[in-house]
């Protein structure tokens, strides 16, 4: 309190100054998270049943139109499968009309049966067959699938070969910090800048944040589904990007320091008897 120090005391006034003002000064403070655009529905195209793979003319990135031909299975098998039941179903017939002409009740059933038995075979034939043809349900683009390098391979029953999303029908996904999830609700507002499109950004509003969380490089991240607030033809699925949600007025010292005070506090805690 003394005339003594006089520069420490000026330095230590003006620290204080400066602290005040940062604590008082009000500014919107963002929540900045990675984000991913989805298709709004993806469907998978599976392996309908086991077999070879033929040919696979598409791959990941590719964009088709309902009904491309995505992948081809050998259809070697199904098509003698189909002519023996073919000739399996002829024969029947022949017999059952033989046993109509001779009078035999008992052998025309059998005849009835085993061509009704055939024809049900030759379906299921013709039906794989038409299934050997892997098909693109709608318009869209390929997000996951590539088969070029597994011609001749075989393939399990059930076994996802192409993800397909829309492209006039997605939806942005956020990727937040835990640290920071607190701070977003629905209906808060934001913009979004995409790594292949650099300059330009969108605005956009959180429409759900679920309860979703998943560890990716060493942090826990919750997925938040935002939704651009205007159209663009430049967006497609698999695109990534920053966003940066509005999450209230804050102090600006409150900007800077909000994370170490979180963590401070927490380590206080865990060492509190």
């Amino acid at each position: 309190l003394g005339p003594s120090h006089v520069g420490w005391k000026a330095v230590a006034l003006l620290g204080l100054a400066v602290v005040a003002l940062l604590a008082f000064w009000p500014v919107t403070h963002h929540v900045a998270a990675r984000a991913v655009i989805e298709g709004e529905v993806q469907r998978a195209v599976v392996a309908p049943f086991e077999g070879y793979l033929r040919e696979a003319p598409r791959r990941a990135g590719d964009t088709v139109r309902a009904g491309a031909v995505l992948a081809r299975m050998d259809d070697k098998d199904l098509v003698l499968e189909r002519t023996r039941w073919d000739a399996e179903l002829e024969l029947a017939l022949r017999k059952e009309r033989e046993a109509l002409a001779a009078g035999e009740r008992v052998a025309r059933r059998l005849a009835q049966a085993q061509a009704e038995q055939a024809r049900a075979q030759r379906d299921l034939a013709q039906e794989k067959l038409l299934r050997s043809r892997l098909i693109a349900p709608f318009d869209g683009v390929i997000v996951r699938g590539d088969l070029s390098q597994q011609i001749g391979s075989p393939l399990e029953a059930g076994k996802v070969l192409f993800e397909l999303a829309p492209l006039d029908a997605w939806r942005m996904v956020l990727k937040v910090d835990e640290r920071d999830i607190a701070l977003l609700a629905a209906g808060r507002s934001g913009r979004l800048a995409l790594a292949s499109l650099p300059g330009t950004s969108w605005p956009l509003h959180i429409t759900k944040v679920t309860s979703v969380a998943s560890s990716e490089e060493g942090a826990n991240v919750f997925r938040v589904e935002a939704r651009l607030d205007e159209s663009t033809a430049k967006l497609r699925p698999g695109m990534e990007g920053v966003a940066r949600v509005q999450a209230g007025e804050r102090s600006l010292l409150w900007v800077w320091t909000h994370r170490f005070v979180g963590w401070l506090d927490l380590q206080l805690w865990r060492l509190a008897p």
